[in-house]
């Protein structure tokens, strides 16, 4: 798992303070472009720390793994969403995705991006059974056929996987599978990728 460093909620104290001192200078002095700099200053060092971060992590992965699993989201309709658009925008998860597409091209690792409409969260990755709907607030469930307790994000990123996989042509069975997985073993960060890209999640 890669916890998201979240540059910017962490410098958010700061720029909020540089805002402040700006919005008090008044126009046209001194004062003002001197604060108008160091504000500008604070979100270019927060824009250089997340993308040092997505391109070590991006080169990271290319370099460890021979075929990587993403899931297609639309980014630009989810920042929409008040409640998720600076955590999504601070990830990077679209510049993540970019990063990646092209350096597995240069360095030979395959890159697999599941449909967007791919249900990940809500399909057993134990017994294929999938649930009719599944709330973004739900963060574990247990499958009514198979009686397998998931958490949401482990779930997606099994799932994920095995999406990769099989459209790579490496799939084992499910059945096999679930038992490679079962309690976390056997599912390699690049499959937990797909979790990087999970709405709600706590990590990138």
């Amino acid at each position: 798992m890669l916890p998201a460093p979240r540059h910017f909620l962490k410098a958010q104290t700061r720029l909020s303070r540089l805002q402040r001192r700006l919005s008090r200078r008044e126009n046209g002095s001194r004062g003002r472009e001197k604060a108008r700099r160091a504000l500008a200053r604070q979100h270019e060092k927060v824009s250089n720390q997340r993308s040092d971060f997505l391109h070590k992590t991006s080169r990271m992965l290319v370099d460890r793994y021979g075929l990587i699993g993403i899931e297609g989201l639309h980014v630009k309709g989810m920042v929409k969403n008040r409640k998720l658009a600076r955590a999504i925008a601070d990830a990077g998860w679209g510049e993540l995705r970019r990063q990646l597409t092209y350096k597995g091209q240069w360095y030979g690792t395959r890159v697999v991006v599941s449909d967007r409409f791919f249900p990940s969260s809500r399909t057993c990755s134990a017994c294929g059974y999938r649930l009719p709907e599944l709330a973004l607030s739900v963060r574990t469930w247990t499958c009514p056929q198979c009686a397998r307790q998931h958490d949401r994000d482990h779930n997606a990123a099994v799932n994920i996987q095995h999406e990769a996989q099989t459209r790579a042509g490496t799939a084992r069975s499910r059945t096999s599978q679930s038992e490679v997985t079962a309690g976390g073993e056997g599912v390699s960060p690049a499959a937990r990728l797909a979790v990087l890209v999970e709405p709600g999640s706590r990590l990138l």
